[in-house]
């Protein structure tokens, strides 16, 4: 019996004062047999692959990316939007991510289209952008929101005809000039607009911001200034997040796929590339209009 390998099963006795108990023990080929067996059923099981994102049943959306002032290749893109929803009979959505003003040549122009309600699909969402933010801070007075102005706010405020390079130069209080001059030169209903835009959008299991989202908090937590402004916190994070998210804010020369988001800002005031994201069923696909 001394040694495991040959030894044969055999039977103990036990005796009591009323039952004799007899059992049979099975002879074991090694020592680890038994542990392997007890160890494999303690074993994770490999995770199912994620189930890729969807849209809700027989709908189509198109997110757009950044578009700075470029009407030209917005208008561009609206026809080609307009062609590929041909022969489809289901529902559509046009998502856009924010960042309408600024650096482009035409913020008013976009704006304006923006407002005149002749746009492809049967719904439309305008989310808000960090630039949206900082022209409203400073059109309002925001202590430190005069920052605007270097990083695309004299584009803007010149196609309103508002004269800012030279306003700059010559006033002895430019920036009062300025926020005197936007409420002279801006539309109402363009303020009005801007102000009411909503910072996110979920449809199916996709979330629709400008910037990003924080990981590891909850979306109902989520804050606002990081919906518009967030920005590596966000990118270098590989985990899955509550929802699929399709976002801008952040240039990239191509769409920046990753396995729990997808970025589609490729720099159109900048590079003539507006980006567009066809999103139905769990398909994915891209227009790029130039």
């Amino acid at each position: 019996m001394n040694n495991p390998a040959t030894a044969r099963a055999f039977v103990s006795t036990c005796v009591s004062s009323e039952t004799i108990v007899t059992w049979a023990l099975p002879a074991r080929s090694d020592k680890t047999a038994p542990m392997g067996k007890l160890a494999s059923l303690f074993q994770k099981k490999p995770k199912a692959p994620p189930k890729p994102p969807t849209t809700a049943k027989n709908t189509r959306v198109y997110a757009v990316g950044d578009i700075h002032g470029r009407l030209d290749l917005f208008d561009s893109l609206l026809k080609a939007i307009r062609k590929d929803l041909k022969g489809f009979d289901g529902a559509s959505e046009l998502v856009l991510l924010g960042d309408y003003v600024d650096r482009g040549f035409d913020t008013k122009g976009l704006i304006d289209r923006l407002l005149d309600g002749d746009l492809p699909c049967e719904r439309h969402v305008f989310l808000r952008g960090n630039h949206e933010d900082a022209m409203l801070a400073f059109a309002e007075g925001d202590r430190g929101s005069e920052g605007w102005l270097s990083y695309g706010g004299v584009e803007t405020l010149e196609s309103y005809k508002i004269k800012a390079s030279q306003m700059l130069n010559d006033e002895d209080d430019p920036l009062a000039a300025l926020r005197k001059a936007m409420k002279k030169s801006i539309p109402t209903a363009h303020l009005h607009f801007l102000r009411g835009l909503p910072y996110s959008h979920v449809h199916g299991d996709y979330l629709f911001v400008h910037a990003g989202i924080r990981p590891k908090v909850a979306l109902k937590a989520q804050s606002v200034d990081d919906y518009m402004w967030i920005r590596d916190e966000f990118l270098n994070y590989r985990k899955p997040f509550e929802r699929f998210v399709v976002h801008g804010h952040t240039i990239s020369e191509k769409p920046d796929i990753q396995p729990n988001r997808i970025g589609i800002d490729t720099g159109a005031y900048r590079t003539g590339i507006l980006t567009c994201l066809v999103l139905e069923g769990v398909g994915q696909r891209f227009i790029e209009q130039t």
